[in-house]
């Protein structure tokens, strides 16, 4: 089993791939999206939502990183996939996935999911941009408020070349509203002649056995339930080698997010207030001390302000 970083747009960036992979478990991590229009865009924005690949394409710890693009224009996707590819990513995706409104009003995201002629189209025109050693993947869903085009898309972008797909297991309409259908991947997955990943509400241990036997897949995709349990990936692949491993205890998990704060805070004035209170709600699912520092920032904005109030809650709880 493999277990790949979902490319959360806004949360997962460079400094959150690289605290997360140092951790261990997973195979590999995907970028935020890159934004493609009808322009052909500098090298420079490929490495600013990728510094990895001045490394190999690979985050400090060795874990690869593909390159993520979101766009609905097959001719404009092509040049750019081609463009990108000089710069050696470990891999090329592309986004149908994307719930926002935004995203999926400039024709982009899983709005497309409506029309997988088109998506056959997109993958088509990137596969052969491409260079053949360098894999080309795609993530979708279940579909924009149905699921009757599952099936046909899943076998567009495999007829395109794809090496794999992703498939999170909810409609553009379901947004992250639990369940997430993962039964409804099993037919396409059973008959897919490329690996097909499971995304989608895999909180534990539990849920990641259940989720590959309803799904039929093989390997997983985890997203929020990395960030409110950051070692979820070792935890799940100490349980599939029957390894002895002992979790992050609340001190250590606070510690990774003051490493993660201070090499990211050169961001933009409120970045370290965003991120902290971003990652603490999620966090306050599995340890209830983050509720706690929660509450102390929540009305921080300046950097130098939360870092103050981390302080002084470490010196109360010593």
């Amino acid at each position: 089993m493999r277990i790949i970083l979902a490319p959360m747009e806004g949360v997962v960036d460079y400094e959150m791939r690289d605290v997360l992979t140092r951790i261990g478990g997973y195979d590999r991590c995907v970028t935020e999206f890159v934004r493609i229009t009808d322009n052909l865009l500098p090298n420079r924005v490929y490495r600013r939502y990728s510094p990895e690949l001045a490394n190999g394409g690979m985050t400090p710890a060795g874990v690869p990183v593909y390159l993520q693009l979101l766009g609905g224009n097959p001719k404009s996707m092509a040049l750019n996939a081609a463009k990108a590819q000089k710069l050696e990513p470990p891999g090329i995706d592309i986004n149908f996935g994307c719930p926002s409104k935004t995203v999926n009003k400039s024709d982009g995201g899983s709005v497309l999911l409506k029309e997988p002629g088109r998506i056959g189209s997109i993958v088509t025109a990137v596969r052969d941009a491409v260079d053949p050693k360098i894999p080309v993947t795609a993530k979708i869903r279940l579909g924009f408020s149905h699921y009757d085009f599952l099936e046909e898309v899943v076998e567009n972008i495999i007829a395109a070349g794809a090496n794999e797909v992703c498939i999170h297991a909810r409609t553009r309409e379901d947004g992250y509203k639990p369940p997430a259908y993962w039964s409804a991947v099993k037919q396409v997955a059973m008959k897919a002649t490329i690996p097909v990943i499971i995304n989608g509400e895999i909180w534990t241990t539990e849920d990641a056995h259940r989720a590959r036997e309803e799904s039929g897949c093989v390997d997983i995709m985890l997203g929020r339930s990395a960030m409110r349990c950051p070692d979820l990936a070792r935890i799940i692949k100490a349980d599939q080698h029957s390894q002895s491993y002992q979790p992050l205890a609340w001190p250590e998990v606070l510690d990774m997010m003051l490493r993660y704060l201070h090499n990211s805070e050169n961001r933009h004035p409120n970045f370290v207030s965003n991120r902290s209170k971003q990652w603490l709600v999620f966090l306050q699912k599995r340890y209830p001390e983050a509720a706690e520092l929660f509450q102390r920032i929540k009305r921080q904005k300046a950097a130098d302000e939360v870092f103050s109030e981390i302080a002084a809650y470490l010196k109360a709880v010593e």
